[in-house]
């Protein structure tokens, strides 16, 4: 009897029919282009999305297939990669069925919180070849977190994210960016899971709104309209990368979300003296 070889389980737990480390790789999923660049795979990627942006000039020899909600099927099929990787939120569960149905292998990440994402890189890691480097990704991630959570009591600043306007979403809970913030010690606004609806003057009960540039654009005129409903909050442009690209570049934002929640903290005490 021949030995069987184990397939690899991606984030979803589905074996994915990959043998030994994949040569051609298609990313639709920007964060984790970077991550492949970030741990030296940039090479392997033949494809990516349009938004597969950063590193600048990082993947000079790859196609673009078109966006991460739209991905130009035949054209990734014809690259004939040894996998595709993509992500639950960013990409439709059909593009994935069209995919494997043209008998691509397909990695498909998913991440509702810190520690999921860092199990997410690890996992990929591992399937592309770069396992050391994933790895340190990972634990850079949690040490992170660890390091700048809150101790001890007080009242928690309230944040709001919005990522989209015209109608207004924000983020939630049961999402990475969203788990990390109420991590470091912060309340949602609104706190509800995912990416939930919510009216423009519900974000300012928060203490602080973050209007990051992706997906929506936010910039100064949003900022300017937010200041004038409610001189209170805090409103504040934020590098939409940063946000939301999980992976690298995380242990950065980490330190940046608990600086601010400092500042927040520091100033609601400098008013609860003044009003005494």
């Amino acid at each position: 009897m021949s030995d069987v070889v184990a397939l690899p389980v991606d984030d979803l737990g589905t074996p994915v029919p990959v043998v030994g480390t994949p040569r051609r790789v298609v990313s639709l999923v920007p964060n984790l282009s970077e991550a492949l660049w970030w741990w030296g795979r940039g090479t392997s990627l033949v494809g990516v999305t349009d938004w597969c942006t950063s590193p600048p000039d990082g993947f000079p020899h790859a196609v673009r297939v078109r966006g991460t909600k739209n991905p130009d099927v035949a054209a990734v099929v014809g690259l004939e990669p040894d996998l595709v990787v993509v992500n639950v939120d960013e990409n439709r569960e059909l593009d994935v069925r069209r995919l494997r149905g043209a008998g691509l292998a397909v990695w498909v990440t998913a991440a509702r919180d810190p520690r999921g994402a860092a199990r997410s890189l690890a996992r990929l890691g591992e399937v592309v070849g770069a396992a050391a480097p994933a790895r340190a990704t990972a634990d850079r991630l949690l040490t992170a977190v660890e390091r700048d959570r809150p101790t001890g009591g007080g009242v928690l600043p309230r944040v709001a994210v919005p990522v989209w306007r015209d109608p207004w979403m924000a983020i939630g809970r049961d999402t990475v960016v969203g788990e990390l913030l109420v991590e470091l010690g912060f309340q949602l606004v609104p706190d509800a899971p995912r990416y939930p609806a919510v009216e423009r003057d519900d974000l300012l009960e928060a203490d602080l709104v973050l209007l990051p540039d992706e997906p929506w654009a936010f910039g100064e005129d949003d900022r300017r309209e937010l200041l004038a409903a409610s001189p209170r909050a805090a409103v504040r442009l934020f590098d939409g990368q940063l946000l939301t690209w999980w992976g690298p570049r995380t242990p950065a934002l980490v330190s940046e979300l608990a600086e601010l929640r400092r500042h927040l903290v520091r100033r609601a005490a400098r008013r609860a003296r003044r009003d005494a």
